[in-house]
């Protein structure tokens, strides 16, 4: 979709929900980035300090469908205020109680609780308010990769330059200016035409977004799990890259740092997964190039659990490349298999299995790494990815007798093509 061919109303939402997405996952990629520093602040343990943001992605999760209720019967404008002014809020309290643990962790429940707000609003958003769906959700899906992509570096930057406290004041800041973008770019809630075609969307395919869930669910335990964990993995696996860094500055890196940067470069090659996804998603059939993106995550997470250094962050970035690159694919089949009257609805019960009961992966991570060492956790990642490509296979074969839809540019919401779902 180019921007310039793209009405006014479609380009302040795709604005808006693109910033949006990138804050709600920026706000959830800091707190793993200052987690060692917090270690010894705080003098707990890396597994005990990462409990800390255990409520926050329960939150994030678990609150995405009362959100997306609240989204098909109040205005989402609205709602996505709240989000900016709540987290924005809670990341300050965040940074003044720093050296607190309890206090910090109901902060950061409340940075998750306000951030599940977008998923269901923004997703809902684009899915009623823009003609080109699936590739209006591969620009947007860019834009939660690039959150994931700066939050790492952005927040070592930070903390070098003020500590924890000052990466969290940041955080504050930058949900604020969401306050002022949503001033400066109006815009209307009306949705657009829906197709028809013999074929209506108005009340989906209950089936199909059954097992779509169950996918979804999975995909956000690798998700969860993943993302939580590689910005200290990539600290304690990458010591060579330190090393040489260190001998060619002719001073000592901080490891921490080198690892957010390494974080930052793997989170960047997903956001380019996303915007690939983006366009695979409307030129090829959805089901078949999610059940691609979901089988190659195999083979990368395997190789991250047994690489080192250069070779780590290789297999890292072709892991989240393929793991982020299929959510605008994702997000696509939802709307299409979700009822049209009850898409922010849809959206946040997507969003409450993939990051609330994905938040478990959080849980999930301290005794995997107690009793088979933290590499381990990327081969139970392979598993999970193992049991969504078999998942899929099961949605195709649900839906293969289910006649199949396309977003076109020059046609309503969802028109029929059977080349593409």
């Amino acid at each position: 979709m180019e921007i310039a061919r793209v009405n006014e109303n479609e380009r302040n939402i795709l604005v808006v929900t693109c910033f949006g997405h990138f804050m709600s996952h920026y706000n959830m990629l800091v707190f793993p980035a200052i987690v060692l520093p917090l270690t010894s602040i705080l003098d707990m343990d890396m597994a005990s300090v990462l409990n800390l943001c255990f409520w926050q992605y329960l939150l994030f999760g678990l609150m995405a469908l009362p959100w997306g209720i609240a989204g098909d019967k109040l205005n989402g404008k609205s709602l996505t205020m709240l989000m900016f002014v709540g987290a924005g809020v809670c990341a300050i309290l965040s940074a003044l109680f720093v050296r607190h643990p309890t206090a910090l962790c109901l902060a950061l429940a409340g940075i998750g609780l306000f951030s599940a707000i977008y998923h269901p609003i923004g997703m809902g958003l684009i899915s009623k308010g823009i003609s080109r769906v699936s590739l209006a959700m591969g620009y947007n899906a860019v834009f939660g990769g690039l959150g994931l992509a700066l939050a790492p570096i952005m927040t070592g930057l930070a903390v070098w330059a003020g500590g924890p406290r000052f990466a969290l004041a940041v955080l504050g800041v930058l949900n604020l200016l969401g306050v002022g973008l949503l001033f400066l770019m109006p815009l209307s809630e009306e949705p657009i035409s829906a197709t028809s075609s013999g074929e209506s969307s108005e009340e989906g395919y209950v089936a199909a977004f059954l097992v779509l869930l169950i996918a979804m669910m999975l995909g956000g335990v690798a998700y969860t799990g993943a993302s939580v964990i590689i910005p200290s993995y990539l600290q304690l696996k990458t010591l060579a890259i330190v090393e040489w860094l260190s001998q060619v500055s002719h001073e000592a890196v901080p490891q921490n740092f080198v690892a957010n940067i390494l974080t930052s470069l793997v989170f960047g090659v997903g956001m380019l997964g996303q915007y690939v996804g983006g366009h695979v998603g409307e030129r090829y059939p959805k089901r078949y190039s999610y059940l691609l993106f979901h089988a190659l995550c195999i083979p990368a997470s395997l190789s991250i659990a047994f690489t080192l250094n250069g070779s780590l962050v290789a297999s890292a970035a072709a892991y989240f490349f393929f793991l982020l690159g299929m959510q605008a694919i994702e997000n696509t089949l939802v709307a299409v298999y979700a009822p049209r009257r009850l898409h922010h609805s849809a959206y946040g019960l997507k969003f409450i299995v993939t990051f609330g009961i994905g938040a478990l992966a959080v849980k999930m991570i301290q005794p995997i790494e107690a009793w088979w060492g933290i590499s381990s956790v990327f081969i139970v990642l392979c598993v999970v990815s193992a049991l969504i490509v078999l998942t899929v296979i099961t949605l195709i074969l649900v839906t293969r007798n289910i006649g199949t839809r396309r977003i076109m540019p020059t046609q309503p919401l969802l028109a029929e093509d059977s080349r593409v779902v």
